[in-house]
């Protein structure tokens, strides 16, 4: 990663803004003393009262560029499109050369679609920050000398943190106390690998990366533990004075790409149609400024002008209904992602498996029942003040049923685990002062410490052919589904202050805990599911392989390959794209191993979710396409994420996999719908005005078109999908879509010609007759063709939603009774006699008919559509 240029705690804050928050800008190069002089406050940490009184100091926790935007921002942000502040521009001018009317009426229109698009946008913004707000990180602090769990965001300066493997660190602050704590701060300085950080005093032009006694914002805990004294918390901390520059933008997401190209196929053909019309119209002599709004009317009504606000409130839908089923969404365009996900990678623990961990057996070296090796075990699992798990609580609660009494020993010191290591060790003292170093961990990283075997007799030599009959024994439990750790103890020196991973050396092995996790009773049927979906689930674990494989067998998920750690450090990248898409189980690997696999599958063109919960998944939740956690994550996994599901399980994956698809599926249908029907009435509205003496419609009833047509295609957001759209991944298709808004759109404009005939020829309509009429039949086939569009099958055979067919008929009644309102001549329309009215509607029955035997051909060359 490039370092920051010019990064430094102490960059002059931009004017207003309350950044200075201690006394001292250099609180590195203090005492801990000192410091709590200075920021007032204890060992205790503050009062509750004195916190309170801070946080409306100082602000809350947070940083300006990621907070929510206001509802004046978002009102503003609609009138950001060119084509809007192009047409007040054009409306202007008319009003300036005495068009008032005109010049009122298209400001009237343009007032009541962004109003329309600002309420909507809104709404869903509201809707999803309520949603995301049920996801919280929240930071351990000392108050009142208390320890409490709160929202990271009420953190202010003064307050004690205290720190743990996975805690994202909350703000600026220095350490007081550490026991083995390394700290990823990567993203502030560069560096590769973890460091380290401790009590020291360091001087006051250190830069960034040597105040090791320093932690900082937005980066997190790797092992270890520590207590911290906040400084600095919001934007005076490091991370928030240069949160412009480290604020990178998320990779763009696969529909973030569609959406950017269909953006520009319509600039393109936009471009060429409003020039191309406005100069014949000028050519012939027509009035240059009715010219004018009808060419910027007739590229207004090209484009999907409400697509924004469509895609927001689609996308705010399928959040909500997402939430319903325990999945809270924290980034909204990874929605379509979940959808288009053909690959979904996790670990088996509480997925594939019930995810509650049982101790099977604390075991001797004879591999029988040992209440030593339980006690051992638990005074392990109880001391350890690291990263909370399943395993530890397993012990604890087997040790609590057999009425265990650890109350004569006291914890004397801890050395935390780490995923070098994957061992932790406690150092326990009994009643007489004597001193024990209990060591848990993986089996193999416990073996490779040891030099003796304990036994009933006492401690003998770790032979050869011992090691050779455990590791056979374990590789037997392992193939039965159990997963192994070892146990090792040794007596350590009263004399010494604190211990490090240096002395984990020269143990006698004591025994093994055998821990059970059976799969789940329904993960079989889901499997299944996901499959018929078109989603490969593939487990990428840290376990062994045959533990691996027991889960894998036991759920009945096909194994088409296995490749371990070992396999993947001799492999070069070309050969792992070609091998993990082959592979469904990947066992013994470590976070960057993972990261490394969710590439490769990227590589070869899958999109690919990860599902994870550790500090050591976080390196695949940020590279994968859709990263999902869990709520009882640690935060530097839950923030990674895209997703946060409230309870770990495959069955809500399936259901969320659905509502992506769904949401897709809404979307585009807003997309094909608008821009098919919207493109053949500009065709034909352009090719009209080169041919009449006049213009087909004026730029008022144009824009008041595309206006009523837009309002029912806002519910399409909870219209009903049919189930082959939500059968198999989807992607986003530009040339489908161009292929479809030509074909749909001259199917349009042949109607449109068909009755700019009977209008003329049969009816020999007046200038205000033709435009009234063809206005009433191009709205009234925009609405209905979106009850057409909408589905591949006979339209009536697809139930709409309840919403968009009664908000589609209404608009129908709307454009029928239209020309009799006595208001109405202001756009220029006048009453229809009752047989033009007839056969306007005659029209839009065979255009219908049209449609869907057009539809029929269409999808039937069609292969892979959106795929």
């Amino acid at each position: 990663m490039k370092v920051l240029p010019g990064l430094s705690a102490s960059k002059p804050p931009k004017a207003g803004e309350m950044i200075t928050q201690t006394t001292s800008t250099a609180y590195w190069s203090l005492t801990p003393e000192r410091l709590f002089s200075e920021v007032n406050t204890s060992r205790n940490g503050l009062t509750p009262a004195d916190a309170g009184q801070r946080l409306k100091q100082y602000g809350a926790n947070t940083i300006e560029a990621q907070q929510q935007a206001t509802a004046f921002r978002l009102l503003l942000s609609q009138f950001k499109s060119p084509l809007v502040l192009i047409l007040i521009f054009a409306a202007i001018v008319s009003g300036i050369v005495g068009e008032w009317v005109d010049a009122s009426i298209v400001l009237a229109i343009i007032l009541g679609s962004t109003i329309l698009g600002f309420v909507q946008e809104y709404t869903a913004s509201n809707a999803v920050e309520k949603l995301r707000s049920q996801v919280t990180l929240k930071s351990n602090l000392l108050r009142g000398g208390q320890p409490q769990m709160l929202p990271s965001e009420q953190v202010v300066p003064g307050d004690l943190v205290m720190l743990s493997a996975g805690s994202l660190i909350p703000a600026d602050g220095l350490v007081l106390e550490a026991n083995d704590f390394f700290v990823n701060q990567a993203v502030l300085t560069g560096e590769t690998f973890p460091v380290e950080k401790k009590p020291a005093t360091v001087p006051e032009n250190a830069s960034l990366s040597q105040r090791i006694n320093c932690v900082f914002r937005g980066t997190s805990a790797s092992s270890g533990t520590a207590q911290v004294l906040i400084v600095q918390t919001g934007r005076a901390t490091v991370f928030g004075q240069v949160a412009d520059r480290l604020r990178l933008r998320p990779p763009e997401t696969e529909f973030e790409r569609g959406i950017r190209h269909f953006g520009n196929l319509l600039t393109q053909v936009m471009l060429v149609m409003v020039v191309i019309v406005m100069a014949v119209n000028v050519f012939l002599a027509k009035p240059i400024i009715d010219s004018l709004l009808f060419a910027l009317a007739l590229a207004v009504g090209l484009t999907p002008e409400l697509l924004p606000a469509i895609i927001s409130i689609t996308l705010a839908h399928g959040a909500q209904q997402m939430a319903k089923r325990g999945v809270i969404v924290r980034r909204l365009t990874s929605i379509e992602n979940f959808g288009s996900m053909d690959v979904l990678c996790t670990d088996k623990t509480g997925t594939l498996t019930e995810g509650i961990v049982h101790l099977d057996g604390a075991l001797d070296t004879q591999g029988q029942p040992s209440e030593s090796v339980l006690r051992y075990a638990y005074l392990n699992a109880r001391y350890q003040t690291g990263l909370n798990n399943s395993l530890d609580e397993a012990i604890q609660a087997a040790a609590q049923k057999a009425n265990l009494d650890i109350s004569a020993e006291q914890k004397v010191d801890e050395i935390p685990y780490d995923f070098i290591r994957k061992r932790l060790s406690v150092v326990i003292a009994n009643a007489q002062g004597e001193r024990t170093l209990i060591t848990k961990g993986a089996l193999d990283k416990i073996l490779s410490i040891c030099t003796g075997l304990q036994s009933v007799d006492g401690i003998h030599p770790f032979e050869a052919a011992t090691r050779a009959e455990i590791e056979k024994q374990y590789s037997e439990w392992s193939e039965k589904g159990f997963r192994v750790l070892g146990l090792a103890t040794k007596s350590v020196d009263k004399q010494v202050e604190t211990y490090s991973f240096t002395d984990e050396n020269g143990l006698a092995f004591a025994g093994f805990l055998l821990f059970l996790d059976p799969p789940k009773a329904d993960v079989q049927q889901v499997i299944i599911d996901l499959a018929k979906r078109g989603v490969q689930l593939k487990i990428i674990t840290g376990d062994n392989q045959k533990v691996a494989r027991h889960v894998a067998e036991g759920v009945n998920l096909p194994l088409q390959g296995v490749l371990t750690g070992s396999d993947l450090n001799t492999m070069n990248d070309e050969a792992l794209w070609h091998l993990a898409e082959r592979t469904t189980l990947f066992a013994e690997v470590d976070p960057n191993q993972k990261e490394r696999i969710i590439l490769a599958l990227q590589k070869t063109r899958h999109v690919v979710g990860y599902m994870g919960d550790g500090i050591n998944d976080a390196p695949a939740l940020h590279a994968a396409d859709v990263g999902l956690s869990v709520d009882t994550a640690v935060d530097v996994a839950k923030d990674a994420a895209e997703f946060v599901l409230l309870k770990k399980d495959l069955a809500i994956l399936r259901q969320g996999i659905d509502e992506g698809r769904s949401t897709f599926a809404n979307t585009l249908k807003y997309i094909l719908t608008t821009i098919s029907a919207n493109f053949g009435n500009m065709f034909s509205m352009a090719g009209a005005s080169l041919l009449l003496p006049f213009l087909p419609l004026l730029a008022p009833q144009i824009l008041l078109n595309n206006f009523l047509s837009d309002i029912p295609a806002i519910t399409i957001a909870s219209d009903n999908v049919d189930p082959e759209m939500t059968g198999k991944p989807r992607h986003w298709n530009t040339r489908f879509i161009r292929n479809y808004m030509v074909l749909f759109g001259m199917v349009s404009s042949i109607f449109d010609f068909l009755t700019f005939g009977i209008l003329l020829f049969l009816f020999r309509a007046s200038p205000e007759e033709f435009r009234t009429g063809w206005f009433i039949e191009s709205l009234i086939t925009e609405l209905v063709i979106a009850l057409v569009v909408r589905t591949r099958h006979v339209f009536f055979r697809s139930r709409p939603g309840k919403l968009l067919l009664v908000s589609t008929l209404i608009f129908i009644g709307i454009a029928v009774v239209l020309p009799y309102l006595p208001f109405i001549a202001v756009f220029g329309f006048v009453p229809l006699p009752a047989p033009l009215m007839l056969a306007m509607l005659g029209l839009t029955v065979l255009y219908v008919l049209a449609t869907e035997v057009t539809k029929k051909i269409f999808y039937s060359r069609v292969e892979n559509v959106i795929a």
